[in-house]
């Protein structure tokens, strides 16, 4: 499957290859060197014989380092505690509280219920 990699702020071109697995948005991965975050993921389909085919996924990203401290949830990654309650149980935000962390020294964190 084609896949383009495009910057999330101005969709320049990042590089086109062939993948087999594309990641979703909140997946960080490796490519030549580099670590990106997915933030989108678009689909583009070709009309072949009156019926709608995949041809390319693009893939919007930024370039960020995967944090020390994310943790692989069953949804998908975590930035921080996922057993804290005000934690935002993402990979884009820590928490509403103190979102810049660490979650180690937080005088508001509170096991989830």
């Amino acid at each position: 499957m084609l896949v383009e990699l495009r910057h999330i702020v101005d969709q320049h071109l990042i590089d086109r290859y062939e993948w087999d697995d594309s990641p979703s948005p909140g997946v960080w991965f490796v490519h030549d060197t580099q670590s990106y975050l997915v933030m989108q993921r678009r689909h583009r389909y070709k009309l072949i014989n009156g019926q709608y085919e995949l041809s390319s996924i693009i893939l919007l990203v930024k370039q960020q380092c995967q944090p020390a401290d994310a943790t692989f949830v069953g949804h998908g990654w975590v930035i921080g505690d996922p057993e804290c309650r005000f934690n935002a149980l993402s990979p884009l935000l820590r928490c509403a509280v103190l979102p810049e962390g660490p979650c180690d020294f937080c005088m508001h964190r509170d096991h989830r219920i």
